[in-house]
């Protein structure tokens, strides 16, 4: 069943996207390039489209149908609709967010919420009426991650298709038929666009594709995860740890330069990636990698013991700051570990010429 399902929304997309492409030129719903742009030519965006078309198709022939995931779909297509609409019509970020936010009380309406988490030492800890904005805030957060990283030609969609794997061989791990089955679903739909969408893109997915993989991986990460101890609280982090790293630290670096939050840069990882010296293709196989990286510490770390994970955890967290560091994705002044490393070097040497 589950390849099923990835068969015909891979055959999905790949027949409809070409179509999708048309929709959107016709449409007006295009990318003109500009200063914080990469692409130098008009380019069709709605890409989107074709890749929820491609899941819904899977979804409605094989998918599991129950109230939680009829609630997915409901949100899902409002997340859509709202991305197609901002797409055509640059919508103002107050009525894009309304847009979110409906779509993820849909969900939490459903009865999809973070409810409790597991405590080490059997306890327990009960979140209560917070459940509520805490899965909203979750699934909008995420929506908007995978959003901000979308700078280069098949950049999200893979990032995207590499936390839906992940999501989808954790779910095997438990027997989560639920989560596995939307998850091929979505996965055949994100490979079969990114034939079109790899560089040199023939179409961009745009808001309305972007805020619908993070809509949906937020999502899947809850259904697959609803009920986790509190280190096991953190594989969904880890599984989205590329956009989610690279949003935190846009938000520091534009608090550390005294600019609005909501303010657009170009220096997002991609941005600097490029600014290294990285050829397109290579800025995003990179992040490819790391994004792997991540995906299969998540892995590591379900299967882990306690201090096994508290270890995983650390030396993840120490080499993301040393290679923020080394690459200035806050500033190229922020390098407090790394310069710590060169003042004990250089007192080493001072010793050495001393003796």
């Amino acid at each position: 069943m589950l390849s099923i399902g990835f068969i015909i929304s891979l055959l999905s997309a790949l027949f409809i996207t070409p179509f999708v492409k048309k929709i959107a030129i016709y449409w007006g719903a295009v990318d003109q390039p500009n200063h914080r742009k990469v692409h130098s030519r008009i380019m069709p965006r709605l890409g989107g489209l074709a890749i929820y078309l491609a899941f819904l198709i899977s979804f409605l022939l094989i998918g599991p149908k129950n109230i939680l995931t009829w609630g997915i779909l409901a949100g899902g297509t409002i997340i859509v609709l709202t991305g197609a609409l901002d797409d055509r019509y640059q919508l103002s970020p107050k009525v894009k967010l309304l847009g979110q936010l409906i779509a993820a009380i849909v969900v939490v309406a459903s009865g999809l919420k973070v409810e409790f988490i597991n405590l080490p030492f059997d306890g327990i800890f009960i979140f209560g009426w917070l459940s509520i904005p805490i899965t909203i805030v979750w699934i909008v957060g995420i929506s908007n991650a995978i959003n901000l990283i979308d700078g280069l030609d098949g950049l999200a969609a893979g990032v995207s298709a590499i936390a839906t794997a992940t999501i989808l061989i954790m779910s095997l791990l438990i027997a989560n038929n639920t989560v596995s089955l939307l998850s091929v679903a979505l996965l055949g739909a994100i490979i079969g666009f990114l034939f079109f969408n790899f560089h040199p893109a023939k179409i961009f997915m745009g808001d309305t594709g972007a805020l619908f993989l993070g809509f949906m991986l937020a999502s899947m990460s809850i259904l697959g995860f609803k009920y986790v101890t509190l280190f096991a609280f953190v594989m969904p982090i880890l599984i989205l740890g590329v956009p989610i790293s690279d949003t935190f630290f846009a938000i520091v670096r534009r608090m550390v330069h005294n600019k609005p939050i909501s303010e657009a840069d170009k220096n997002h990882l991609h941005h600097r990636l490029l600014q290294l010296g990285l050829s397109h293709r290579q800025a995003v196989i990179f992040i490819y990698f790391v994004s792997m990286l991540f995906g299969a510490s998540a892995i590591y770390f379900s299967q882990a013991t306690l201090w096994g994970a508290l270890l995983i955890l650390g030396l993840l967290l120490l080499a993301l700051e040393l290679f923020v560091e080394a690459i200035g994705l806050v500033s190229k002044s922020y390098r407090p570990i790394l310069d710590s490393i060169r003042k004990i070097f250089i007192k080493n040497e001072q010793k050495q010429e001393n003796l």
